[in-house]
């Protein structure tokens, strides 16, 4: 039995539609019939050799819903066709001093789906069963995705912030326009900047409850409280201090980032805090998955053929996409 499979074999190449027999799980494991795998700025960054270190090839993506085809021995988490996510982070060692603190986010022998293990652009897919989440069913597949990366990172980024009333979020993606409405529900105001001059992504933007939208070269009506960068440009770090009041909090949600330029001590300067986030802990799935349904989050998914995923990632790179790409996959019988 074969399967299809997008497979990244040299950076800044097109992904090439190969035929791959169907992996066996290993121990611990479950196999995925995949469903639906979203489009995340991280596999442009794979593909783009941003990221250094992939398996190669490789078959990209980290955003993942499927159902579970086959368990491999010792799994106990799951049954065959129980509906499933798989993240970006994959596996961690369990014994460093980052996973027995429950920063296994930070873990340096972690592996990463879609990076250094096959992710889900494919019919199927193999994955570790304690790095898979039970999907609530009040989520369609296409509408599931986007939650596994552009949630999970973005509620990370949204808890590391701390308790802003007066939230700015740079770049309205698929991380903003999801975490925009975790934040509403917490009762915080939504100020959000776009790429200058795109009016959609703005207008998008306000439909979700942004009280303002702008470009990110504008200064927003009032001081932030917090500032959260999803776009990965370097120079937004010193704009967003320059918005944010004393004591506030700039937090870098990206992966990589553009170089940041140097700036004045006098924007860091009255104890405002500039920080990254890295990578997601199974914990931080938990409790967002848990929340989306009281919140019932809404995505805005983008769908794209499994066949069409360089077409996906160019109109991400090239800012067309309003929401959140999503390959909906149709898995070989």
């Amino acid at each position: 039995m074969t399967m299809r499979a997008m497979r990244l074999h040299a950076a800044r190449t097109k992904l090439r539609l190969e035929a791959l027999a169907i992996p066996t799980p290993g121990p611990g494991q479950v196999l995925l019939r995949v469903h639906a795998c979203a489009v995340c700025r991280t596999d442009l960054h794979v593909v783009d050799a941003d990221l250094t270190e992939p398996k190669l090839p490789l078959t990209p993506g980290h955003e993942i819903i499927g159902t579970v085809a086959a368990l491999g021995p010792d799994v106990d988490r799951f049954g065959v066709g129980d509906r499933v996510g798989v993240p970006w982070l994959g596996w961690t060692c369990g014994t460093c001093a980052f996973c027995r603190s429950g920063r296994e986010n930070l873990c340096d022998q972690a592996r990463f789906t879609g990076y250094q293990i096959d992710g889900g652009y494919a019919d199927y897919t193999v994955a570790d069963a304690r790095f898979c989440f039970a999907i609530p069913a009040c989520f369609g597949d296409l509408e599931a995705a986007p939650l596994l990366c552009a949630g999970l990172i973005g509620y990370r980024a949204l808890v590391m912030a701390g308790d802003p009333r007066r939230l700015g979020l740079y770049g309205f993606g698929a991380a903003a326009h999801i975490i925009a409405q975790v934040a509403r529900w917490q009762g915080r105001t939504i100020f959000a900047f776009t790429t200058p001059g795109d009016t959609e992504a703005q207008r998008f933007a306000r439909e979700l409850g942004a009280v303002w939208a702008g470009g990110s070269d504008e200064t927003p009506p009032e001081a932030l409280d917090a500032a959260i960068i999803f776009a990965p440009v370097g120079p937004l770090v010193p704009a967003a201090l320059r918005a944010v009041e004393r004591g506030g909090t700039v937090v870098c949600a990206g992966i990589h980032m553009s170089p940041i330029p140097s700036f004045s001590y006098d924007l860091l300067w009255g104890e405002r805090v500039v920080r990254s986030v890295a990578n997601l802990t199974r914990r931080d799935g938990e409790d967002f998955l848990a929340l989306a349904p009281k919140i019932a989050v809404r995505t805005r998914p983008v769908p794209y053929r499994l066949v069409d995923a360089n077409q996906a990632l160019d109109d991400l790179r090239a800012g067309r996409v309003t929401g959140a790409a999503v390959l909906e996959v149709v898995a070989s019988p």
